[in-house]
């Protein structure tokens, strides 16, 4: 239970309280207190407030605390912006209709509420922002938003927003040391290894120290609605964020999506928020460039005669072996290659997500 009342008591008329009390007239009273009647006038009718040099000649003239003075005033100060910051949300309600309200809760970002100003208070903490006005700054605009904006951006900004915000809060729980490309690099080497691991997730919570180490917070975050998005990029201070969901619930896509971002993190511009949409023809060079690098990083390209050639599972398996990498991921090479997008599926781990 909370007690949020929708007024604000006056500390002034307190102070003239404790004036009629003693039996002072206002002038009287303002000559005790070394100020001046228009003074104690507009203390009274708020127009002035109770300073803390006044509140200890309160504390002398009427024998009441100083802090009981200063406390009586911050209270009302605080209730009034309370007030105002009220009928403020009250004009930004229709805000709430573009976002994500009950996949939030249910993920426990925004509070359950009848009450829709509550709400818009919540959901506006979970972007940790203090107005709808300074959403729509850090959001809305090009040069603040991305490189590359997926369609999501101009249409469904509200969702599109909440997963990458969901990401960053994620984000915020990894400890991190200062990014080194280097190291980064080095990791990702490592985190190739990992794919091959029976339990998947083991290797990804090795991914993920692998990458704190360098300095990157990876975290996996569950779809929202009307988002089509396999990852994204983005640098939080001094670490960079990559944020991946389990869209296409294959290994291979799973794997080839980190490996992309991880491509944004090593070569291109600390400024922007990197998407990957799923795009079938993909023009922006970033993205080319970050297809290629996780390709390489993957399966090198002088492989990929050989898993032309593959005329069955053993094939492939015999080449994942050879090379060190999911089995899923070669077979997803071959299906690239070849355009066969059926082959070798029952060899390839599919996701899904537990509670």
């Amino acid at each position: 239970m909370k007690y949020n009342p929708d007024y604000a008591i006056m500390p002034g008329k307190s102070v003239q309280e404790a004036m009629e009390s003693l039996g002072y007239t206002q002038k009287e009273f303002a000559e005790r207190l070394d100020t001046t009647p228009q003074s104690l006038n507009r203390i009274f009718n708020e127009a002035q407030p109770i300073t803390h040099e006044m509140a200890c000649k309160l504390e002398l003239v009427t024998g009441t605390s100083a802090s009981y003075w200063n406390n009586r005033e911050a209270i009302y100060r605080e209730r009034i912006a309370k007030i105002n910051e009220k009928k403020q949300l009250e004009k930004d309600l229709a805000w709430l209709k573009g976002m994500p309200i009950k996949d939030l809760q249910e993920r426990g970002y925004v509070v359950e509420s009848d009450d829709k100003v509550e709400l818009l208070r919540s959901t506006l903490q979970f972007f940790g922002v203090s107005s709808v006005n300074a959403w729509r700054e850090l959001w809305s605009k090009p040069d603040n938003i991305a490189a590359k904006r997926s369609a999501c951006f101009e249409t469904l900004i509200g969702p599109a927003s909440a997963w990458i915000r969901c990401g960053e809060k994620e984000a915020e729980k990894i400890s991190c040391g200062e990014y080194n490309k280097e190291l980064f690099i080095a990791s990702l080497k490592k985190i190739r290894a990992l794919t091959c691991k029976v339990n998947f997730t083991e290797a990804l919570i090795e991914t993920q120290k692998l990458c704190a180490q360098a300095g990157v917070a990876f975290v996996l975050v569950k779809e929202i609605k009307k988002v089509p998005w396999s990852g994204a990029t983005k640098w939080l201070k001094n670490k960079a964020m990559i944020v991946l969901s389990i869209r296409g619930k294959a290994e291979d896509h799973f794997w080839f999506t980190f490996f992309h971002e991880a491509g944004h993190v090593v070569n291109d511009n600390k400024k922007y928020l990197y998407i990957n949409d799923n795009a079938k023809i993909k023009t922006d060079p970033r993205e080319v460039k970050a297809d290629t690098f996780a390709a390489n990083m993957l399966i090198p390209k002088i492989y990929n005669s050989r898993i032309l050639k593959a005329k069955s599972s053993a094939d492939i398996m015999l080449i994942a072996n050879e090379i060190e990498v999911a089995i899923g991921i070669v077979a997803g090479r071959y299906r690239k290659l070849t355009g066969k997008w059926k082959m070798y599926n029952e060899i390839t781990r599919k996701l899904e997500w537990v509670s």
